[in-house]
Protein backbone atom coordinates (compact mmCIF):
# COMPACT_ATOMS: atom_id res chain seq x y z
CA UNK A 1 0.00 0.00 0.00
CA UNK A 2 1.01 3.61 -0.48
CA UNK A 3 1.29 5.87 2.55
CA UNK A 4 -1.98 7.66 1.72
CA UNK A 5 -3.87 4.38 1.25
CA UNK A 6 -2.46 3.08 4.53
CA UNK A 7 -3.61 6.13 6.53
CA UNK A 8 -7.18 6.00 5.31
CA UNK A 9 -7.30 2.21 5.47
CA UNK A 10 -6.10 2.24 9.08
CA UNK A 11 -8.66 4.89 9.98
CA UNK A 12 -11.43 2.70 8.56
CA UNK A 13 -10.42 -0.26 10.72
CA UNK A 14 -10.92 1.76 13.90
CA UNK A 15 -13.68 0.82 16.33
CA UNK A 16 -15.12 4.21 17.17
CA UNK A 17 -16.88 4.74 20.46
CA UNK A 18 -20.09 6.79 20.61
CA UNK A 19 -19.07 10.39 21.14
CA UNK A 20 -21.04 10.44 24.42
CA UNK A 21 -18.68 7.75 25.78
CA UNK A 22 -15.63 9.77 24.73
CA UNK A 23 -17.08 12.87 26.39
CA UNK A 24 -17.75 10.91 29.57
CA UNK A 25 -14.02 10.27 29.93
CA UNK A 26 -13.70 14.02 30.51
CA UNK A 27 -16.91 14.16 32.56
CA UNK A 28 -18.78 16.11 29.90
CA UNK A 29 -22.50 15.36 30.33
CA UNK A 30 -24.24 13.95 27.29
CA UNK A 31 -26.86 16.71 27.37
CA UNK A 32 -24.09 19.30 26.89
CA UNK A 33 -23.13 17.87 23.49
CA UNK A 34 -24.44 18.89 20.08
CA UNK A 35 -23.87 15.62 18.17
CA UNK A 36 -22.92 15.55 14.49
CA UNK A 37 -23.75 11.90 13.87
CA UNK A 38 -22.48 9.26 16.30
CA UNK A 39 -18.76 10.04 16.40
CA UNK A 40 -18.33 13.81 16.62
CA UNK A 41 -19.98 16.62 18.52
CA UNK A 42 -19.71 20.20 19.62
CA UNK A 43 -19.45 20.99 23.32
CA UNK A 44 -22.05 23.54 24.35
CA UNK A 45 -20.97 27.06 25.17
CA UNK A 46 -22.99 26.89 28.40
CA UNK A 47 -20.90 23.94 29.61
CA UNK A 48 -17.66 25.65 28.58
CA UNK A 49 -18.61 28.72 30.63
CA UNK A 50 -19.40 26.54 33.65
CA UNK A 51 -15.76 25.40 33.84
CA UNK A 52 -14.30 28.83 34.64
CA UNK A 53 -13.49 28.17 38.31
CA UNK A 54 -11.78 24.80 37.79
CA UNK A 55 -7.98 24.56 38.04
CA UNK A 56 -5.97 24.15 34.84
CA UNK A 57 -4.04 21.11 33.73
CA UNK A 58 -0.57 21.26 32.20
CA UNK A 59 -0.11 22.50 28.62
CA UNK A 60 2.42 20.80 26.32
CA UNK A 61 3.24 22.27 22.90
CA UNK A 62 4.23 20.18 19.89
CA UNK A 63 6.40 22.04 17.38
CA UNK A 64 9.04 20.96 14.86
CA UNK A 65 12.13 21.62 12.82
CA UNK A 66 11.71 23.59 9.59
CA UNK A 67 9.33 21.64 7.33
CA UNK A 68 10.62 19.87 4.24
CA UNK A 69 9.10 17.55 1.62
CA UNK A 70 10.67 14.76 3.66
CA UNK A 71 8.01 15.19 6.34
CA UNK A 72 8.02 15.88 10.09
CA UNK A 73 4.73 14.73 11.64
CA UNK A 74 3.61 17.26 14.26
CA UNK A 75 -0.03 16.20 14.22
CA UNK A 76 0.91 12.52 14.27
CA UNK A 77 3.19 13.15 17.23
CA UNK A 78 0.55 15.22 19.02
CA UNK A 79 -1.89 12.33 18.73
CA UNK A 80 0.75 9.73 19.59
CA UNK A 81 1.85 11.60 22.71
CA UNK A 82 -1.72 12.23 23.82
CA UNK A 83 -2.52 8.54 23.46
CA UNK A 84 0.71 7.59 25.25
CA UNK A 85 -0.05 9.87 28.20
CA UNK A 86 -3.40 8.16 28.57
CA UNK A 87 -1.68 4.79 28.21
CA UNK A 88 0.59 5.49 31.21
CA UNK A 89 -2.38 6.50 33.34
CA UNK A 90 -2.58 10.24 32.86
CA UNK A 91 -5.79 12.05 32.03
CA UNK A 92 -4.85 13.68 28.74
CA UNK A 93 -6.66 15.49 25.94
CA UNK A 94 -5.46 16.63 22.53
CA UNK A 95 -6.09 20.01 20.87
CA UNK A 96 -5.63 20.35 17.10
CA UNK A 97 -6.57 22.72 14.30
CA UNK A 98 -9.19 21.87 11.71
CA UNK A 99 -7.78 20.99 8.27
CA UNK A 100 -8.39 23.35 5.34
CA UNK A 101 -9.73 22.01 2.06
CA UNK A 102 -6.99 23.90 0.20
CA UNK A 103 -4.08 21.74 1.42
CA UNK A 104 -6.25 18.59 1.38
CA UNK A 105 -6.77 18.93 -2.37
CA UNK A 106 -3.42 20.60 -2.99
CA UNK A 107 -0.03 19.28 -1.89
CA UNK A 108 0.04 18.85 1.90
CA UNK A 109 -2.90 16.50 2.31
CA UNK A 110 -5.10 16.27 5.38
CA UNK A 111 -4.49 17.22 8.98
CA UNK A 112 -5.77 14.29 11.02
CA UNK A 113 -2.43 12.62 11.77
CA UNK A 114 -1.25 9.36 10.25
CA UNK A 115 -0.76 5.65 10.69
CA UNK A 116 -1.86 4.49 14.14
CA UNK A 117 -1.75 8.03 15.55
CA UNK A 118 -4.81 9.67 14.01
CA UNK A 119 -7.96 11.48 15.01
CA UNK A 120 -11.12 10.02 13.53
CA UNK A 121 -13.43 10.02 11.61
CA UNK A 122 -10.56 10.98 9.30
CA UNK A 123 -12.62 11.67 6.16
CA UNK A 124 -15.12 13.91 7.97
CA UNK A 125 -12.45 15.87 9.82
CA UNK A 126 -10.58 16.57 6.58
CA UNK A 127 -13.70 17.30 4.48
CA UNK A 128 -16.26 19.83 5.78
CA UNK A 129 -16.26 18.39 9.36
CA UNK A 130 -18.85 20.41 11.35
CA UNK A 131 -18.88 23.31 8.90
CA UNK A 132 -16.77 25.73 10.94
CA UNK A 133 -14.58 26.86 8.03
CA UNK A 134 -17.67 27.41 5.88
CA UNK A 135 -19.20 29.51 8.68
CA UNK A 136 -16.04 31.63 8.79
CA UNK A 137 -16.17 32.10 5.02
CA UNK A 138 -19.87 33.02 5.16
CA UNK A 139 -19.34 35.61 7.90
CA UNK A 140 -16.29 37.02 6.12
CA UNK A 141 -18.07 37.33 2.78
CA UNK A 142 -21.21 38.77 4.38
CA UNK A 143 -19.04 41.62 5.60
CA UNK A 144 -17.55 42.02 2.11
CA UNK A 145 -21.05 42.19 0.63
CA UNK A 146 -22.17 44.76 3.19
CA UNK A 147 -19.16 46.96 2.37
CA UNK A 148 -20.04 47.08 -1.33
CA UNK A 149 -23.73 47.46 -0.53
CA UNK A 150 -23.05 50.44 1.72
CA UNK A 151 -21.03 52.11 -1.02
CA UNK A 152 -23.81 51.42 -3.54
CA UNK A 153 -26.52 52.96 -1.33
CA UNK A 154 -25.17 56.50 -0.90
CA UNK A 155 -22.04 55.46 1.02
CA UNK A 156 -23.15 56.78 4.44
CA UNK A 157 -19.86 55.89 6.16
CA UNK A 158 -17.80 57.71 3.53
CA UNK A 159 -15.76 54.73 2.34
CA UNK A 160 -13.10 55.58 -0.24
CA UNK A 161 -13.53 52.76 -2.77
CA UNK A 162 -9.81 52.98 -3.52
CA UNK A 163 -9.06 52.07 0.08
CA UNK A 164 -11.24 49.07 0.82
CA UNK A 165 -9.02 46.71 2.84
CA UNK A 166 -11.41 43.76 3.14
CA UNK A 167 -11.01 41.04 0.52
CA UNK A 168 -13.17 37.94 0.08
CA UNK A 169 -12.22 34.39 1.06
CA UNK A 170 -12.57 30.85 -0.24
CA UNK A 171 -11.45 27.59 1.40
CA UNK A 172 -9.53 26.43 -1.65
CA UNK A 173 -6.17 27.07 -3.29
CA UNK A 174 -6.92 29.23 -6.34
CA UNK A 175 -4.19 31.54 -7.63
CA UNK A 176 -6.51 32.99 -10.30
CA UNK A 177 -8.47 34.76 -7.55
CA UNK A 178 -5.54 36.56 -5.93
CA UNK A 179 -6.32 39.73 -7.88
CA UNK A 180 -9.78 40.35 -9.34
CA UNK A 181 -12.06 43.23 -10.34
CA UNK A 182 -15.61 43.42 -9.01
CA UNK A 183 -18.62 45.65 -9.67
CA UNK A 184 -18.32 45.46 -13.45
CA UNK A 185 -21.38 45.66 -15.71
CA UNK A 186 -22.84 49.11 -15.11
CA UNK A 187 -24.20 51.17 -12.22
CA UNK A 188 -26.71 48.50 -11.17
CA UNK A 189 -23.80 46.29 -10.10
CA UNK A 190 -22.05 48.74 -7.83
CA UNK A 191 -18.78 50.59 -8.15
CA UNK A 192 -15.96 48.81 -10.03
CA UNK A 193 -12.83 48.28 -7.97
CA UNK A 194 -9.88 45.96 -7.65
CA UNK A 195 -9.93 43.37 -4.90
CA UNK A 196 -9.03 39.71 -4.44
CA UNK A 197 -9.49 36.52 -2.47
CA UNK A 198 -7.54 34.98 0.40
CA UNK A 199 -7.85 31.41 1.60
CA UNK A 200 -10.32 31.08 4.51
CA UNK A 201 -7.57 30.05 6.94
CA UNK A 202 -5.97 33.47 6.36
CA UNK A 203 -9.15 35.38 7.22
CA UNK A 204 -8.98 37.71 10.19
CA UNK A 205 -12.28 36.16 11.24
CA UNK A 206 -10.55 32.79 11.55
CA UNK A 207 -7.94 34.42 13.77
CA UNK A 208 -10.69 36.10 15.81
CA UNK A 209 -12.60 32.82 16.19
CA UNK A 210 -9.43 31.21 17.54
CA UNK A 211 -8.58 34.04 19.96
CA UNK A 212 -12.04 35.01 21.24
CA UNK A 213 -12.93 33.91 24.77
CA UNK A 214 -16.70 33.67 24.22
CA UNK A 215 -19.53 34.96 22.01
CA UNK A 216 -19.49 38.40 23.62
CA UNK A 217 -15.77 38.73 23.02
CA UNK A 218 -16.28 37.41 19.47
CA UNK A 219 -18.87 40.09 18.66
CA UNK A 220 -16.69 42.82 20.15
CA UNK A 221 -13.66 41.72 18.15
CA UNK A 222 -15.66 41.44 14.93
CA UNK A 223 -16.86 44.99 15.42
CA UNK A 224 -13.27 46.25 15.65
CA UNK A 225 -12.23 44.89 12.24
CA UNK A 226 -10.98 47.72 10.01
CA UNK A 227 -12.58 47.19 6.60
CA UNK A 228 -11.73 50.39 4.73
CA UNK A 229 -10.59 54.00 4.99
CA UNK A 230 -12.19 57.33 4.13
CA UNK A 231 -10.60 60.00 1.97
CA UNK A 232 -9.14 61.60 5.08
CA UNK A 233 -7.56 58.18 5.87
CA UNK A 234 -9.75 57.67 8.96
CA UNK A 235 -10.76 54.01 9.41
CA UNK A 236 -14.16 52.44 8.82
CA UNK A 237 -14.92 49.47 11.07
CA UNK A 238 -17.20 46.49 10.83
CA UNK A 239 -19.19 48.06 13.67
CA UNK A 240 -19.71 51.21 11.57
CA UNK A 241 -21.44 49.00 8.99
CA UNK A 242 -23.52 47.28 11.70
CA UNK A 243 -22.38 43.90 10.43
CA UNK A 244 -20.86 42.33 13.54
CA UNK A 245 -24.19 41.17 15.00
CA UNK A 246 -25.18 39.17 11.93
CA UNK A 247 -21.65 37.78 11.62
CA UNK A 248 -21.77 36.60 15.24
CA UNK A 249 -25.04 34.80 14.50
CA UNK A 250 -23.37 32.98 11.60
CA UNK A 251 -20.47 32.01 13.88
CA UNK A 252 -22.54 31.06 16.93
CA UNK A 253 -22.16 27.30 16.57
CA UNK A 254 -18.68 27.56 15.07
CA UNK A 255 -17.48 29.07 18.38
CA UNK A 256 -18.27 25.83 20.21
CA UNK A 257 -15.30 23.40 20.28
CA UNK A 258 -15.50 20.13 18.35
CA UNK A 259 -14.92 16.86 20.20
CA UNK A 260 -13.72 13.72 18.38
CA UNK A 261 -11.50 10.77 19.32
CA UNK A 262 -8.20 9.17 18.48
CA UNK A 263 -7.86 5.66 17.10
CA UNK A 264 -7.41 4.60 20.72
CA UNK A 265 -10.67 6.35 21.70
CA UNK A 266 -9.03 9.17 23.64
CA UNK A 267 -10.65 12.64 23.56
CA UNK A 268 -9.46 15.22 21.05
CA UNK A 269 -10.66 18.78 20.48
CA UNK A 270 -10.29 19.84 16.83
CA UNK A 271 -11.27 23.48 16.50
CA UNK A 272 -10.20 26.43 14.37
CA UNK A 273 -7.69 26.42 11.54
CA UNK A 274 -5.46 29.46 10.95
CA UNK A 275 -2.29 28.83 8.93
CA UNK A 276 1.01 29.48 10.70
CA UNK A 277 2.84 31.08 7.78
CA UNK A 278 0.18 33.75 7.17
CA UNK A 279 -1.70 33.75 10.50
CA UNK A 280 -0.99 32.62 14.07
CA UNK A 281 -1.30 28.88 13.40
CA UNK A 282 -2.93 27.57 16.59
CA UNK A 283 -6.22 25.95 17.50
CA UNK A 284 -8.83 27.99 19.37
CA UNK A 285 -8.33 29.49 22.82
CA UNK A 286 -11.80 28.18 23.73
CA UNK A 287 -10.82 24.59 22.89
CA UNK A 288 -7.47 24.82 24.67
CA UNK A 289 -8.93 26.38 27.82
CA UNK A 290 -11.79 23.88 27.87
CA UNK A 291 -9.35 20.99 27.60
CA UNK A 292 -7.17 22.45 30.37
CA UNK A 293 -10.18 22.50 32.71
CA UNK A 294 -11.03 18.87 31.94
CA UNK A 295 -7.66 17.09 31.67
CA UNK A 296 -4.43 16.91 33.65
CA UNK A 297 -2.33 17.13 30.47
CA UNK A 298 -3.27 18.93 27.25
CA UNK A 299 -1.15 18.32 24.16
CA UNK A 300 -1.52 20.89 21.39
CA UNK A 301 0.38 21.77 18.22
CA UNK A 302 1.36 24.93 16.39
CA UNK A 303 1.89 24.95 12.65
CA UNK A 304 5.15 24.59 10.72
CA UNK A 305 8.51 24.95 12.49
CA UNK A 306 9.17 26.56 15.85
CA UNK A 307 10.21 29.79 14.12
CA UNK A 308 6.62 30.27 12.92
CA UNK A 309 4.01 28.27 14.84
CA UNK A 310 5.72 28.12 18.22
CA UNK A 311 6.82 31.75 18.08
CA UNK A 312 3.23 32.85 17.40
CA UNK A 313 1.82 30.40 19.94
CA UNK A 314 4.03 31.99 22.58
CA UNK A 315 3.98 35.63 21.49
CA UNK A 316 0.34 35.86 20.38
CA UNK A 317 -1.87 33.07 21.73
CA UNK A 318 -0.29 32.59 25.14
CA UNK A 319 0.19 36.33 25.63
CA UNK A 320 -3.42 37.15 24.73
CA UNK A 321 -5.07 34.19 26.50
CA UNK A 322 -2.90 34.10 29.62
CA UNK A 323 -1.69 30.55 28.91
CA UNK A 324 1.49 29.22 30.49
CA UNK A 325 2.94 26.17 28.71
CA UNK A 326 4.86 23.71 30.84
CA UNK A 327 6.91 21.93 28.15
CA UNK A 328 7.52 21.69 24.41
CA UNK A 329 8.28 18.78 22.11
CA UNK A 330 10.29 19.52 18.96
CA UNK A 331 9.53 16.93 16.29
CA UNK A 332 12.37 15.97 13.95
CA UNK A 333 12.78 13.28 11.35
CA UNK A 334 15.98 11.89 9.93
CA UNK A 335 14.61 12.79 6.50
CA UNK A 336 13.98 16.45 7.33
CA UNK A 337 17.36 16.81 9.02
CA UNK A 338 19.09 15.25 6.00
CA UNK A 339 17.34 17.67 3.64
CA UNK A 340 18.59 20.55 5.78
CA UNK A 341 21.99 18.92 5.41
CA UNK A 342 21.82 19.17 1.62
CA UNK A 343 20.38 15.80 0.57
CA UNK A 344 17.95 15.77 -2.35
CA UNK A 345 14.46 14.36 -1.80
CA UNK A 346 15.18 11.46 -4.15
CA UNK A 347 18.12 10.39 -1.99
CA UNK A 348 16.41 10.45 1.40
CA UNK A 349 16.06 6.67 1.57
CA UNK A 350 19.83 6.14 1.51
CA UNK A 351 21.73 6.33 4.85
CA UNK A 352 23.87 9.46 5.15
CA UNK A 353 25.11 10.18 8.65
CA UNK A 354 27.26 13.09 7.48
CA UNK A 355 24.22 14.87 6.04
CA UNK A 356 22.35 14.30 9.29
CA UNK A 357 25.21 15.87 11.21
CA UNK A 358 25.23 18.87 8.86
CA UNK A 359 21.46 19.32 9.03
CA UNK A 360 21.26 19.15 12.81
CA UNK A 361 22.12 22.84 12.93
CA UNK A 362 18.48 23.50 11.98
CA UNK A 363 17.29 21.44 14.94
CA UNK A 364 19.69 23.30 17.20
CA UNK A 365 18.25 26.66 16.22
CA UNK A 366 14.75 25.48 17.06
CA UNK A 367 15.83 24.10 20.45
CA UNK A 368 17.46 27.43 21.23
CA UNK A 369 14.39 29.38 20.13
CA UNK A 370 11.96 27.43 22.31
CA UNK A 371 14.19 27.93 25.34
CA UNK A 372 14.23 31.69 24.77
CA UNK A 373 10.60 31.65 25.92
CA UNK A 374 11.52 29.87 29.17
CA UNK A 375 9.96 26.57 28.13
CA UNK A 376 11.91 23.29 28.57
CA UNK A 377 12.09 21.17 25.42
CA UNK A 378 12.62 17.57 24.35
CA UNK A 379 13.20 16.29 20.81
CA UNK A 380 10.94 13.57 19.43
CA UNK A 381 12.53 11.67 16.55
CA UNK A 382 9.58 10.54 14.45
CA UNK A 383 11.10 7.37 12.95
CA UNK A 384 10.63 6.18 9.39
CA UNK A 385 11.39 2.56 8.48
CA UNK A 386 14.20 3.77 6.18
CA UNK A 387 16.06 5.50 9.05
CA UNK A 388 19.28 3.81 10.04
CA UNK A 389 20.25 3.39 13.68
CA UNK A 390 23.41 5.42 13.05
CA UNK A 391 21.38 8.34 11.68
CA UNK A 392 19.07 8.31 14.69
CA UNK A 393 22.09 8.10 16.99
CA UNK A 394 23.61 11.14 15.25
CA UNK A 395 20.54 13.24 16.11
CA UNK A 396 20.60 11.98 19.69
CA UNK A 397 24.28 12.82 20.02
CA UNK A 398 23.73 16.30 18.64
CA UNK A 399 20.81 16.93 20.99
CA UNK A 400 23.09 16.04 23.89
CA UNK A 401 25.44 18.84 22.84
CA UNK A 402 22.44 21.17 23.17
CA UNK A 403 21.61 19.78 26.64
CA UNK A 404 18.47 18.14 25.28
CA UNK A 405 17.17 14.60 25.05
CA UNK A 406 16.19 13.17 21.65
CA UNK A 407 13.79 10.25 21.97
CA UNK A 408 13.02 7.93 19.03
CA UNK A 409 9.28 7.38 18.60
CA UNK A 410 7.34 4.88 16.50
CA UNK A 411 3.78 6.02 17.16
CA UNK A 412 2.96 6.06 13.41
CA UNK A 413 3.46 2.29 13.32
CA UNK A 414 2.79 1.33 16.95
CA UNK A 415 0.33 3.90 18.28
CA UNK A 416 0.64 4.89 21.93
CA UNK A 417 3.18 2.15 22.66
CA UNK A 418 5.60 3.84 20.27
CA UNK A 419 5.50 7.13 22.21
CA UNK A 420 5.46 5.75 25.73
CA UNK A 421 9.07 6.69 26.49
CA UNK A 422 8.40 10.22 25.25
CA UNK A 423 5.31 10.43 27.46
CA UNK A 424 7.28 9.48 30.58
CA UNK A 425 9.92 12.09 29.74
CA UNK A 426 7.32 14.83 29.18
CA UNK A 427 5.69 14.03 32.52
CA UNK A 428 9.09 14.27 34.23
CA UNK A 429 9.79 17.65 32.59
CA UNK A 430 6.41 19.00 33.65
CA UNK A 431 6.72 17.70 37.21
CA UNK A 432 10.16 19.26 37.58
CA UNK A 433 8.43 22.62 37.19
CA UNK A 434 11.27 24.37 35.40
CA UNK A 435 9.08 26.31 32.95
CA UNK A 436 9.41 30.06 33.29
CA UNK A 437 7.37 31.17 30.31
CA UNK A 438 7.58 34.76 29.08
CA UNK A 439 6.93 36.30 25.64
CA UNK A 440 9.98 37.38 23.66
CA UNK A 441 9.18 41.11 23.67
CA UNK A 442 7.22 43.59 25.76
CA UNK A 443 3.87 45.04 24.69
CA UNK A 444 5.23 48.59 24.77
CA UNK A 445 8.03 47.95 22.26
CA UNK A 446 7.56 49.73 18.92
CA UNK A 447 5.95 47.59 16.22
CA UNK A 448 8.97 47.71 13.93
CA UNK A 449 11.20 46.74 16.85
CA UNK A 450 8.97 43.76 17.61
CA UNK A 451 9.48 42.60 14.03
CA UNK A 452 13.21 43.18 14.32
CA UNK A 453 13.32 41.23 17.60
CA UNK A 454 11.67 38.18 16.03
CA UNK A 455 13.92 38.38 12.97
CA UNK A 456 17.12 38.65 14.96
CA UNK A 457 16.39 36.37 17.90
CA UNK A 458 14.28 33.70 16.18
CA UNK A 459 15.37 33.79 12.54
CA UNK A 460 19.05 34.55 13.20
CA UNK A 461 18.81 37.54 10.85
CA UNK A 462 21.07 40.56 10.86
CA UNK A 463 18.08 42.88 10.43
CA UNK A 464 14.81 43.53 8.63
CA UNK A 465 14.26 45.78 5.65
CA UNK A 466 11.18 47.98 5.86
CA UNK A 467 10.14 50.51 3.21
CA UNK A 468 9.48 54.11 4.24
CA UNK A 469 5.77 53.77 3.45
CA UNK A 470 5.46 50.71 5.67
CA UNK A 471 7.26 52.47 8.52
CA UNK A 472 4.92 55.42 8.13
CA UNK A 473 1.90 53.12 8.33
CA UNK A 474 3.20 51.46 11.48
CA UNK A 475 3.65 54.84 13.14
CA UNK A 476 0.07 55.79 12.29
CA UNK A 477 -1.24 52.58 13.83
CA UNK A 478 0.80 53.25 16.95
CA UNK A 479 -0.66 56.74 17.18
CA UNK A 480 -4.14 55.24 16.81
CA UNK A 481 -3.61 52.99 19.83
CA UNK A 482 -2.49 49.73 18.23
CA UNK A 483 1.15 49.94 19.27
CA UNK A 484 0.80 47.36 22.05
CA UNK A 485 -0.26 44.65 19.59
CA UNK A 486 2.02 41.66 19.00
CA UNK A 487 3.26 41.07 15.45
CA UNK A 488 2.36 38.10 13.26
CA UNK A 489 5.22 37.42 10.84
CA UNK A 490 3.90 35.99 7.57
CA UNK A 491 7.00 34.28 6.21
CA UNK A 492 7.99 31.22 4.20
CA UNK A 493 7.91 28.17 6.50
CA UNK A 494 10.81 26.47 4.74
CA UNK A 495 13.64 28.69 5.89
CA UNK A 496 14.68 30.95 8.75
CA UNK A 497 15.15 33.57 6.03
CA UNK A 498 12.73 35.00 3.48
CA UNK A 499 14.23 32.68 0.85
CA UNK A 500 12.61 29.20 0.95
CA UNK A 501 15.71 27.64 -0.66
CA UNK A 502 18.08 28.80 2.10
CA UNK A 503 18.00 25.76 4.39
CA UNK A 504 19.83 24.86 7.58
CA UNK A 505 20.31 27.73 10.03
CA UNK A 506 21.41 30.79 8.03
CA UNK A 507 22.72 33.92 9.73
CA UNK A 508 23.39 37.52 8.73
CA UNK A 509 20.47 37.57 6.27
CA UNK A 510 17.95 40.41 6.01
CA UNK A 511 14.22 39.66 6.26
CA UNK A 512 12.21 41.85 3.87
CA UNK A 513 8.91 43.21 5.24
CA UNK A 514 7.09 44.25 2.09
CA UNK A 515 3.63 44.97 3.52
CA UNK A 516 1.81 45.26 6.84
CA UNK A 517 -1.84 44.60 7.62
CA UNK A 518 -3.77 45.60 10.72
CA UNK A 519 -5.88 42.82 12.25
CA UNK A 520 -7.59 45.10 14.78
CA UNK A 521 -10.19 42.53 15.79
CA UNK A 522 -7.71 39.69 16.21
CA UNK A 523 -5.37 42.03 18.03
CA UNK A 524 -2.15 41.78 16.05
CA UNK A 525 -0.28 43.37 13.15
CA UNK A 526 0.62 41.11 10.22
CA UNK A 527 4.01 41.61 8.56
CA UNK A 528 4.07 40.14 5.04
CA UNK A 529 7.65 39.04 4.42
CA UNK A 530 9.21 38.25 1.06
CA UNK A 531 6.95 36.62 -1.52
CA UNK A 532 4.52 34.94 0.86
CA UNK A 533 0.96 34.60 -0.52
CA UNK A 534 -2.31 34.73 1.42
CA UNK A 535 -4.02 32.75 -1.37
CA UNK A 536 -1.97 29.65 -2.24
CA UNK A 537 -2.02 27.99 -5.64
CA UNK A 538 -2.36 24.33 -6.52
CA UNK A 539 0.79 22.35 -7.43
CA UNK A 540 1.42 20.96 -10.89
CA UNK A 541 -0.18 17.67 -9.83
CA UNK A 542 -2.74 18.48 -7.12
CA UNK A 543 -3.83 15.80 -4.67
CA UNK A 544 -7.38 16.33 -5.97
CA UNK A 545 -6.46 14.35 -9.10
CA UNK A 546 -6.12 11.19 -7.02
CA UNK A 547 -9.22 11.63 -4.84
CA UNK A 548 -12.54 10.04 -5.74
CA UNK A 549 -15.26 7.58 -4.81
CA UNK A 550 -14.48 3.86 -5.03
CA UNK A 551 -16.76 1.08 -6.18
CA UNK A 552 -17.98 0.47 -2.63
CA UNK A 553 -18.91 4.12 -2.14
CA UNK A 554 -15.84 4.90 -0.01
CA UNK A 555 -13.52 7.86 -0.48
CA UNK A 556 -10.19 6.97 -2.05
CA UNK A 557 -6.94 8.90 -2.31
CA UNK A 558 -7.39 11.15 0.74
CA UNK A 559 -4.26 11.29 2.89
Amino acid sequence: MTLSDTNIAIARTATLRPIQDVAARLEIPGDQLLPYGHDKAKVSGRFVESLADRPDGKLVLITAVSPTPGGEGKTTTTVGLGDALNRIGKRAAICLREPSLGPCFGMKGGGAGGGYAQVVPMEDINLHFTGDLHAVAAAHNLLAAMIDNSVHWDNPTGIDVRRVAWRRVLDMNDRALRHVACGLGGVANGFPRETGFDITAASEIMAILCLAEDLRDLERRLGEIIVAYRRDRSPVSCRDLKANGAMTVLLRQAMQPNLVQTLENNPAFVHGGPFANIAHGCNSVVATKTALKLADFVVTEAGFGADLGAEKFFNIKCRKAGLRPSAAVIVATVRAVKMNGGVARTELGSPNVEAVERGCVNLGRHIENVRKFGVPAVVAINRFETDSDDEVAAIQAYAKTQAAEAIPCTHWADGSAGAQTLAHHVVSMVEEGNARFAPLYADELRLVEKMRTVARQVYGAADISVRIGVRRQLRKWEAAGYGDFPVCMAKTPYSFSGNPKLLGAPTSHVVPVREVRLAAGAGFVVAICGTIMTMPGLPRVPAAEGIGMGDEGLIEGLF
